[in-house]
């Protein structure tokens, strides 16, 4: 494989670390001319789910060529000569956002292995709820792994199958895994997808001038002026090759589990998932917390950029008027000075800043999508009040989260949680607002169309983050619980 590698330094997170981050987002294209330059625009338009390194891996004519580097997509995908490198028609790409620790190149995806029946590529949008037991016995095995993702895990498990074909092998590969798992893969033959039993994370099989395409979301089609077929269904593996598009179903799917916080706050509101707009199901949230939160005010301010759908939804259910009270800097990338304590402080300043003009003397409503340590909220209430609003009254659409992800998003352990340590009045008075109030978990069901709100014996969604029911065994968890000195598994999720 010809393998040809960049580097950059981590983004500044300023201000940005009170929010979950997606873990990835993944893109397949097969039979385009310019596979490459497709993945990097379907990329571009996938970077808010991994802002810390990308990568793409083409075939062409028995051979294999890729492009890994940490950094956002333009800073590794920005010239000519890289793309006209990543030959071939068929390609798969994937953004990463690292969890914990170093942002190490080897851990930049897609991965890519010689194995027994040839070269074989993978990107994974998500989390293997039992990646380290798993680890841990293919090692026993021989296994040398040179990665520190569970994705990694997968590869290992296909080179130690005896199934007879790379379809065969991966199948068998998969049915060990639990978790989350959307991927594409890329073999000498064509791309492959799969997604999991579950349904957890997104995939969404679509065409473009003749080729067929795998993505996170319908954004990155409309990047490059492609069209949506369907989702793929959970348990479902798509091929791509030249007999065009074959499906069929080697794990029998479960009832889908899909993370509803995708809808909340982790996809692009121009997306559709699951045959949803975005967009309008933030808004339809936002005009369920108005129903349930009203309060009296003179206007309703959203926290940009997530907070904007619901913060619409919120004002047209109340009847007040939707204003931007606070201004988002869209030009924050890299902090270009030493981020100090003192930087650290302003850096939700970096970011946001109040309208003064607007709010002085006003009754406001925040409208945001989530409170996860409470920090950043802290921040944004005495910005506003100290633009001169007059009351101050915070509502969240999503309900507390109360308990961590497992299935690939970035979340503090639980202790790190605001609500999982704070009643309500007692958030409201760390934050500093007059008033707080989340979405009820009944609430956010009927604004997904759920009419009786959330069915305890069978819910619709992945909701874990907020009841704690998780849809899957988490094996590596529970080690950890029963064997302290692995207590980090419970820290982290898989990178």
């Amino acid at each position: 494989m010809k393998t040809s590698y960049a580097s950059a330094s981590r983004p500044s997170s300023a201000g940005d670390d009170d929010k979950f981050h997606d873990e990835c987002g993944v893109f397949g294209i097969y039979g385009h001319p310019e596979a490459a330059a497709m993945t990097a625009l379907g990329l571009h338009a996938l970077q808010h789910r991994g802002q810390e390194a990308s990568g793409i891996v083409t075939h062409s004519a028995g051979l294999f060529h890729a492009h890994r580097g940490l950094g956002q997509v333009g800073d590794n995908f920005s010239t000519p000569d890289i793309i006209e490198r990543l030959r071939g028609q068929s390609a798969i790409g994937h953004n990463r956002y690292a969890t914990t620790g170093e942002t190490a190149l080897r851990n930049v995806q897609p991965l890519f292995a010689d194995l027994e029946f040839g070269g074989f590529g993978i990107a994974h949008n998500g989390n293997l709820a039992n990646a380290y037991q798993l680890r841990r016995q293919l090692i026993r095995q021989g296994s040398i792994f040179q990665t520190t993702t569970d994705t990694e895990v997968i590869v290992h498990l296909m080179a130690h199958s005896r199934g007879a074909t790379t379809l065969d092998r991966m199948v068998d590969a998969l049915r060990q895994v639990e978790g989350a798992y959307s991927l594409v893969a890329i073999t000498e033959q064509g791309v492959i997808g799969f997604r999991d039993p579950l349904g957890v994370r997104p995939l969404v099989l679509g065409r473009v001038a003749g080729a067929y395409v795998l993505t996170s979301e319908t954004v990155a089609l409309d990047i490059i002026g492609g069209e949506a077929i369907r989702d793929v269904a959970p348990g479902e593996m798509v091929i791509l090759d030249n007999s065009g598009v074959t499906s069929f179903q080697p794990i029998p799917a479960r009832k889908q589990r899909f993370c509803i916080f995708e809808y909340i706050y982790f996809a692009r509101p121009d997306s559709r998932i699951e045959g949803r707009s975005v967009y309008d199901a933030r808004r339809l949230i936002g005009r369920e917390l108005a129903r349930e939160a009203g309060v009296d005010a003179d206007m309703v301010v959203p926290v940009p950029d997530s907070g904007v759908p619901s913060a619409i939804g919120y004002a047209a259910e109340s009847g007040l008027p939707f204003e931007l009270g606070i201004v988002r800097n869209h030009y924050v990338g890299r902090t270009f000075i030493e981020p100090t304590d003192q930087i650290r402080h302003l850096g939700v300043k970096l970011k946001h800043n109040a309208n003064a003009a607007l709010l002085a003397g006003r009754r406001v409503i925040l409208v945001d999508d989530s409170i996860v340590r409470g920090t950043t909220s802290k921040k944004i209430v005495e910005m506003v009040r100290l633009a001169g609003a007059k009351e101050v009254h915070v509502r969240i659409s999503s309900p507390p989260t109360m308990h961590p992800c497992f299935y690939g998003i970035d979340t503090p352990e639980q202790t790190k949680l605001l609500a999982h340590n704070y009643g309500l009045d007692a958030m409201r008075a760390l934050i500093g607002a007059d008033s707080l109030a989340f979405i009820s978990i009944d609430g956010l069901y009927r604004a997904m169309g759920e009419a009786t709100g959330r069915n305890s014996d069978s819910p619709q969604f992945c909701d874990a983050c907020f009841t704690g029911d998780y849809p899957t065994a988490l094996a590596d968890r529970e080690e950890a619980i029963s064997q302290p000195c692995l207590s980090f598994l419970t820290e982290r999720a898989a990178e």
